[in-house]
């Protein structure tokens, strides 16, 4: 049996999980594979690792190294495994391991995300793989998905929770009508959240992830920047409260739609993350603590969800070894070359004020007459209708109003928030939160 060597670029969290998922179920991958898979060396960027790498290197790695170049120049290492993060020096690195011949997998969602159009160009140029599987969804195989098993379908619409880190934050927030901050502190301290939880609650990490998946569903290259990003920082115990009032519950959502031509608006792709309320039926409100799930409806499967650990060692490991079987068949019938995504499609991406949405609106008033009137004024003003209104019992002469409206454009509501704004009477928009009608 042929040997397959390895190289890593970082042997942390993920790393350690791909060299011990390697090593433990070497008989199994090597058959499946049909190759005698290794890791001949991995890289520890700095010194003092080396140390506490040092198990490693006895049981599942030949050789570990601090200088990059001894991977890199290595003519015996058929595949680069990119997992030490960031975006300049992978970007870099992986570059240079493409262009001296050796296909790469990574797990890097960042790096895809600013630079992904660029390195699967010359991933095709080079007729080398560039696998990708763990970067989204950590061991969800959601990327195989998405590319292999609904490829006869026309997607509709992706929709994700695919930042634990947030979703345990909510999930906390919901079943204990807790508040942000508090559970924010308690996920640093369990290890779910980073120090600099910025990119997390924020929703960018949530926003790369859905640049790359959008980009497979629609066969269109979609940006970062083309992602409408907003995060879970203003939501409160009150809106999770409404939301179940309301039969709903608050989730982050990475959303992808096909957006059809319709009212003059043209044809496109709807691609925004933001805290999301979704009806207590529906399969991804289920979805607590540091779960990930992608849902996916495509036009001749339906529905369909795939669920599971976002991330972690041996998650990651698993989805990234995955690429390497993958990576190895292809090698032993010559048909490398193909592992990366093809945009054929020339569809924009929507901007925001075109897309249409359902809206939760809470706010505080001046109980006096005619104020509630004003208020449903300014919202017909912009053609905007009502689903729903609830109205808490006033208090030191304020009252407390949420309103729900059927689905509108962004525009629309843009429109109304500004007329709104300007209203004496007005004393606070506490939030707007989209609602998900798909």
């Amino acid at each position: 049996m042929k040997t397959l060597n390895l190289g890593l670029l970082g042997l942390g969290t993920v790393g350690g999980g791909v060299a011990t998922i390697v090593g433990n179920n070497g008989f199994d991958i090597d058959i499946r594979s049909g190759m005698n898979i290794r890791v001949k060396k991995a890289l520890v960027r700095e010194s003092d690792k080396v140390q506490a790498c040092a198990e490693f290197e006895k049981i599942f790695v030949e050789t570990i190294t601090t200088d990059v170049e001894d991977i890199l120049n290595d003519p015996d290492i058929d595949i680069v495994v990119e997992v030490m993060g960031g975006i300049d020096l992978a970007r870099q690195y992986v570059t240079r391991a493409l262009n001296s011949g050796k296909h790469v997998v990574t797990a890097n969602k960042d790096l895809l995300a600013v630079h992904g159009a660029e390195l699967f160009a010359l991933a095709a140029e080079k007729g080398l793989d560039l696998g990708f599987e763990a970067s989204v969804g950590g061991g969800i195989p959601i990327i195989a998905a998405i590319q292999q098993n609904l490829a006869a379908n026309r997607i509709e619409s992706v929709l994700g929770i695919i930042n634990g880190t947030t979703n345990y934050i909510l999930s906390e927030m919901t079943s204990q009508r807790r508040d942000f901050q508090d559970v924010l502190a308690e996920a640093q301290q369990l290890g779910f959240a980073e120090a600099d939880p910025t990119s997390d609650v924020g929703g960018l990490d949530a926003a790369r992830k859905l640049a790359i998946l959008s980009s497979l569903a629609f066969n269109c290259p979609v940006a970062l920047e083309d992602v409408y990003v907003e995060g879970i920082t203003r939501i409160t115990s009150e809106d999770i409260a409404y939301a179940a009032e309301l039969n709903c519950v608050i989730k982050l959502l990475a959303i992808a739609n096909r957006a059809p031509s319709v009212d003059g608006l043209p044809e496109g792709v709807a691609v925004k993350v933001h805290p999301t309320l979704i009806p207590v039926g529906h399969p991804l409100a289920s979805v607590d603590g540091v779960f990930n799930a992608v849902y996916v409806v495509g036009d001749a499967v339906g529905e369909t969800m795939f669920y599971g650990r976002g991330a972690g060692s041996m998650p990651t490991g698993s989805a990234i070894v995955a690429d390497i079987v993958q990576i190895a068949r292809r090698m032993a019938t010559s048909s490398t070359g193909k592992m990366f995504p093809q945009y054929y499609h020339d569809t924009p991406v929507l901007p925001l004020d075109e897309q249409k949405t359902g809206f939760y609106i809470r706010l505080k008033v001046i109980d006096e007459p005619r104020v509630f009137a004003t208020l449903a004024l300014f919202f017909a003003e912009a053609d905007i209708s009502f689903a729903s209104i609830i109205q808490k019992p006033r208090r030191n002469n304020r009252a407390e109003v949420v309103f729900i409206t059927h689905p509108c454009l962004e525009a629309q509501m843009r429109k109304a928030l500004t007329a709104l704004e300007s209203y004496p009477k007005l004393e606070k928009i506490y939030n707007l939160i989209r609602i998900e009608n798909h």
